[in-house]
């Protein structure tokens, strides 16, 4: 029988990059986010490639609607929790609570939703795997980014409980952080909409990396031998060595 994915955030970005990868890699993928006419997009696309995906509009702060959605699944082999972002650059003084509540609801809610109804799905499968996509800011923190980093880090604390939890049990628990990663909507709705402050943020920068590059990442750490477990994987472009340290040409 196909293994299944279940990849939330799944209408554009990273998320559709992974559905799109998984397909290829043999899963059948269950797309999962809010917008509907993005999400058939994204199937149609995996179709056409010979894959078989699903779509599902789900909201993944909605704890109810997340437990019918869980229930209407017969199989779930691999999750990837995928939704999230970031909302504003404010410094703490300023900081609007509205949108760190955002953040926090659907970076960490989101994830302990999604985990907590597919759990029982993962581990009936006997090699199930959960995915984790946090960030560098999971572990850093920087001035403007104290909402978003302390949503990733609370994200980075469901991971490495869950690791613990879970032994024993066949599932793995897999977080993936990315660094600078260029995708056509994150900096843009950090932004609220200001595409020349968004765009600023790649300046001068050759190669930042692309949801591709992450989507390859998760199929890799996803595809590796059951009893292999990738427990943290930090992912940069070449030209970001640290947080503040980003190589830009003039």
């Amino acid at each position: 029988m196909q293994p299944v994915a279940v990849v939330t955030g799944a209408s554009s970005g990273i998320g559709a990059a992974t559905a799109a990868t998984l397909a290829g890699a043999g899963y059948q993928v269950v797309l999962a986010a809010r917008r509907a006419s993005r999400l058939d997009e994204v199937a149609a696309k995996i179709g056409a490639q010979g894959g078989s995906a699903q779509t599902s509009v789900l909201d993944v702060t909605d704890q109810n609607a997340v437990a019918e959605f869980a229930r209407d699944l017969d199989r779930c082999d691999v999750l990837v929790n995928n939704a999230g972002g970031a909302l504003g650059v404010e410094c703490v003084a300023d900081a609007d609570p509205a949108d760190w509540r955002e953040m926090y609801e659907v970076n960490v809610l989101g994830t302990l939703n999604v985990t907590k109804a597919l759990l029982p799905r993962l581990i009936a499968s006997g090699d199930g795997t959960i995915v984790v996509l946090s960030s560098t800011a999971a572990f850093i923190t920087y001035e403007g980014g104290g909402g978003y980093a302390a949503a990733k880090h609370g994200q980075h604390a469901i991971a490495a409980t869950l690791r613990l939890e879970l032994c024993g049990e066949p599932v793995r628990v897999i977080e993936i952080a990315p660094g600078m990663v260029r995708t056509e909507e994150f900096s843009l709705n950090r932004f609220r909409g200001d595409s020349g402050k968004a765009a600023a943020v790649y300046a001068g920068v050759r190669e930042p990396l692309t949801a591709e590059d992450i989507a390859d990442t998760i199929t890799w750490a996803v595809t590796r031998p059951a009893h292999v477990n990738v427990d943290l994987l930090v992912i940069r472009p070449r030209a970001q060595a640290a947080q503040y340290k980003v190589y830009r040409e003039q």
